[in-house]
């Protein structure tokens, strides 16, 4: 029975990702998020969870793409900040804030321009008047970093809402 235990254990801390409508779990960080958003399987184990979301002026559903990389790993705030936005042709439209959570800082960047779209060393696609959020919400023992790219008009429909999801795992219950 106690090697058992210990086997459910062992393969709920390497399993970091727990869903249910409007509920995301990643790396003990309880993320809340509008029940017309989906919880779909990670599709790369680069992805500690993935939501998409439906939203009026994108032909395809936008995605919330969650990463957590483990203990000390990830890099720092500024390092994924100025990453973020090297991921545009010139110089985006930018902005970066600091999120008051309940008395912990949660870091969101806003970026508009023409993002180049495509896998980390594969081949780019630019899309011209896109907007990047980019979430990072500190953990036990490291960030969780959240990013969506979309057309701008369809992701201002639905940043503020991201914006309360970041801020969730730390929401006054």
């Amino acid at each position: 029975m106690k090697h058992l235990l210990s086997l459910l254990l062992a393969l709920s801390l390497a399993c970091p990702v727990l869903a249910e409508e409007g509920k995301l779990a990643v790396a003990g960080l309880n993320f809340t998020f509008p029940t017309t958003w989906t919880s779909v399987p990670p599709s790369s184990p680069m992805r500690a969870g993935t939501l998409q979301i439906a939203a009026e002026g994108s032909d395809k559903p936008l995605e919330a793409v969650f990463y957590y990389f483990g203990s000390g790993q990830g890099g720092d705030t500024k390092a994924n900040v100025d990453r973020w936005l090297g991921q545009f042709a010139s110089p985006p439209e930018s902005k970066t804030e600091e999120l008051d959570a309940n008395g912990t800082k949660v870091t969101l960047v806003t970026a508009t321009g023409t993002y180049n779209d495509g896998a980390m060393f594969g081949p780019k696609t630019p899309k011209e008047n896109y907007t990047l959020l980019g979430g990072i919400v500190p953990g036990n023992d490291a960030p969780v970093f959240i990013k969506l790219t979309g057309p701008k008009d369809a992701v201002a429909k639905i940043a503020d809402a991201f914006k309360a999801m970041l801020k969730s795992p730390f929401a006054a219950k």
